[in-house]
């Protein structure tokens, strides 16, 4: 009997090296998935929520050196860039917001502050304490750590005012009242200038990062 021919099985072609099974290769894959992934970081960054590290102690007791917060970007509505648009607004900024903001006269520094007059308001300060619209404002976050009242001549600080708040402006003021360089001195911080609402404070550190002074109490916090 004739011996039957045998047939082999058909192998398909190997796939060459660093190709998937769609024939992409691996490189580009990986290139792909980083250039997605900086998209939405820089999409979530801009319009979201970005951190900021508090630097001074012009927000104590509230904010402490060392604390990193994170801070909504769409609560106040973001603005499409090269455009007038806003989008995602939930609601306008209030008093006793903590807000983060381009310091007005250099506009590449970031400063935090809370929010004291919206427009319209007319904000004094008598000898340390602050008033709005002639109703004594009392935050019980503020602190005055120094007894010295300075007059009204030599510095604003103690006393000040009254100043009326413009349309599309804020007041806002350092909740440690001592040691905050604020609207006291420099007046205004306008609307476009805002940045977001501080909201939580995800980290928190006590000195230089390699020393792991970590403070566990504040991680998680929300700021009120």
């Amino acid at each position: 009997m004739a011996a039957q021919n045998e047939q082999k099985p058909v192998s398909s072609p190997e796939r060459s090296a660093g190709q998937n099974s769609t024939g992409k290769s691996l490189f580009r894959e990986y290139a792909e998935s980083i250039i997605i992934a900086i998209i939405l970081a820089l999409f979530i960054r801009a319009f979201i929520v970005q951190a900021f590290k508090i630097p001074s102690g012009s927000m104590e007791d509230t904010l402490l050196i060392g604390d990193h917060l994170l801070v909504s970007k769409f609560i106040y509505g973001t603005k499409i860039p090269f455009t007038d648009t806003v989008v995602l607004k939930l609601r306008d900024p209030r008093r006793g917001d903590v807000v983060v903001f381009e310091y007005p006269e250099d506009p590449r520094k970031d400063f935090i502050k809370r929010i004291i007059g919206v427009p319209g308001d007319v904000v004094e300060g008598k000898e340390k304490k602050v008033y709005v619209n002639g109703v004594l404002y009392e935050n019980p976050h503020a602190v005055n750590k120094e007894t010295e009242i300075i007059p009204k001549e030599q510095n604003p600080r103690d006393t000040f005012g009254p100043i009326v708040v413009p349309e599309n402006s804020y007041f806002t003021m350092g909740d440690n009242r001592d040691r905050s360089y604020d609207s006291r001195f420099w007046k205004f911080v306008r609307r476009d200038q805002l940045k977001g609402l501080a909201f939580i404070k995800y980290w928190s550190i006590d000195g230089p990062w390699y020393k792991l002074n970590i403070r566990w109490r504040n991680i998680g916090r929300l700021i009120d």
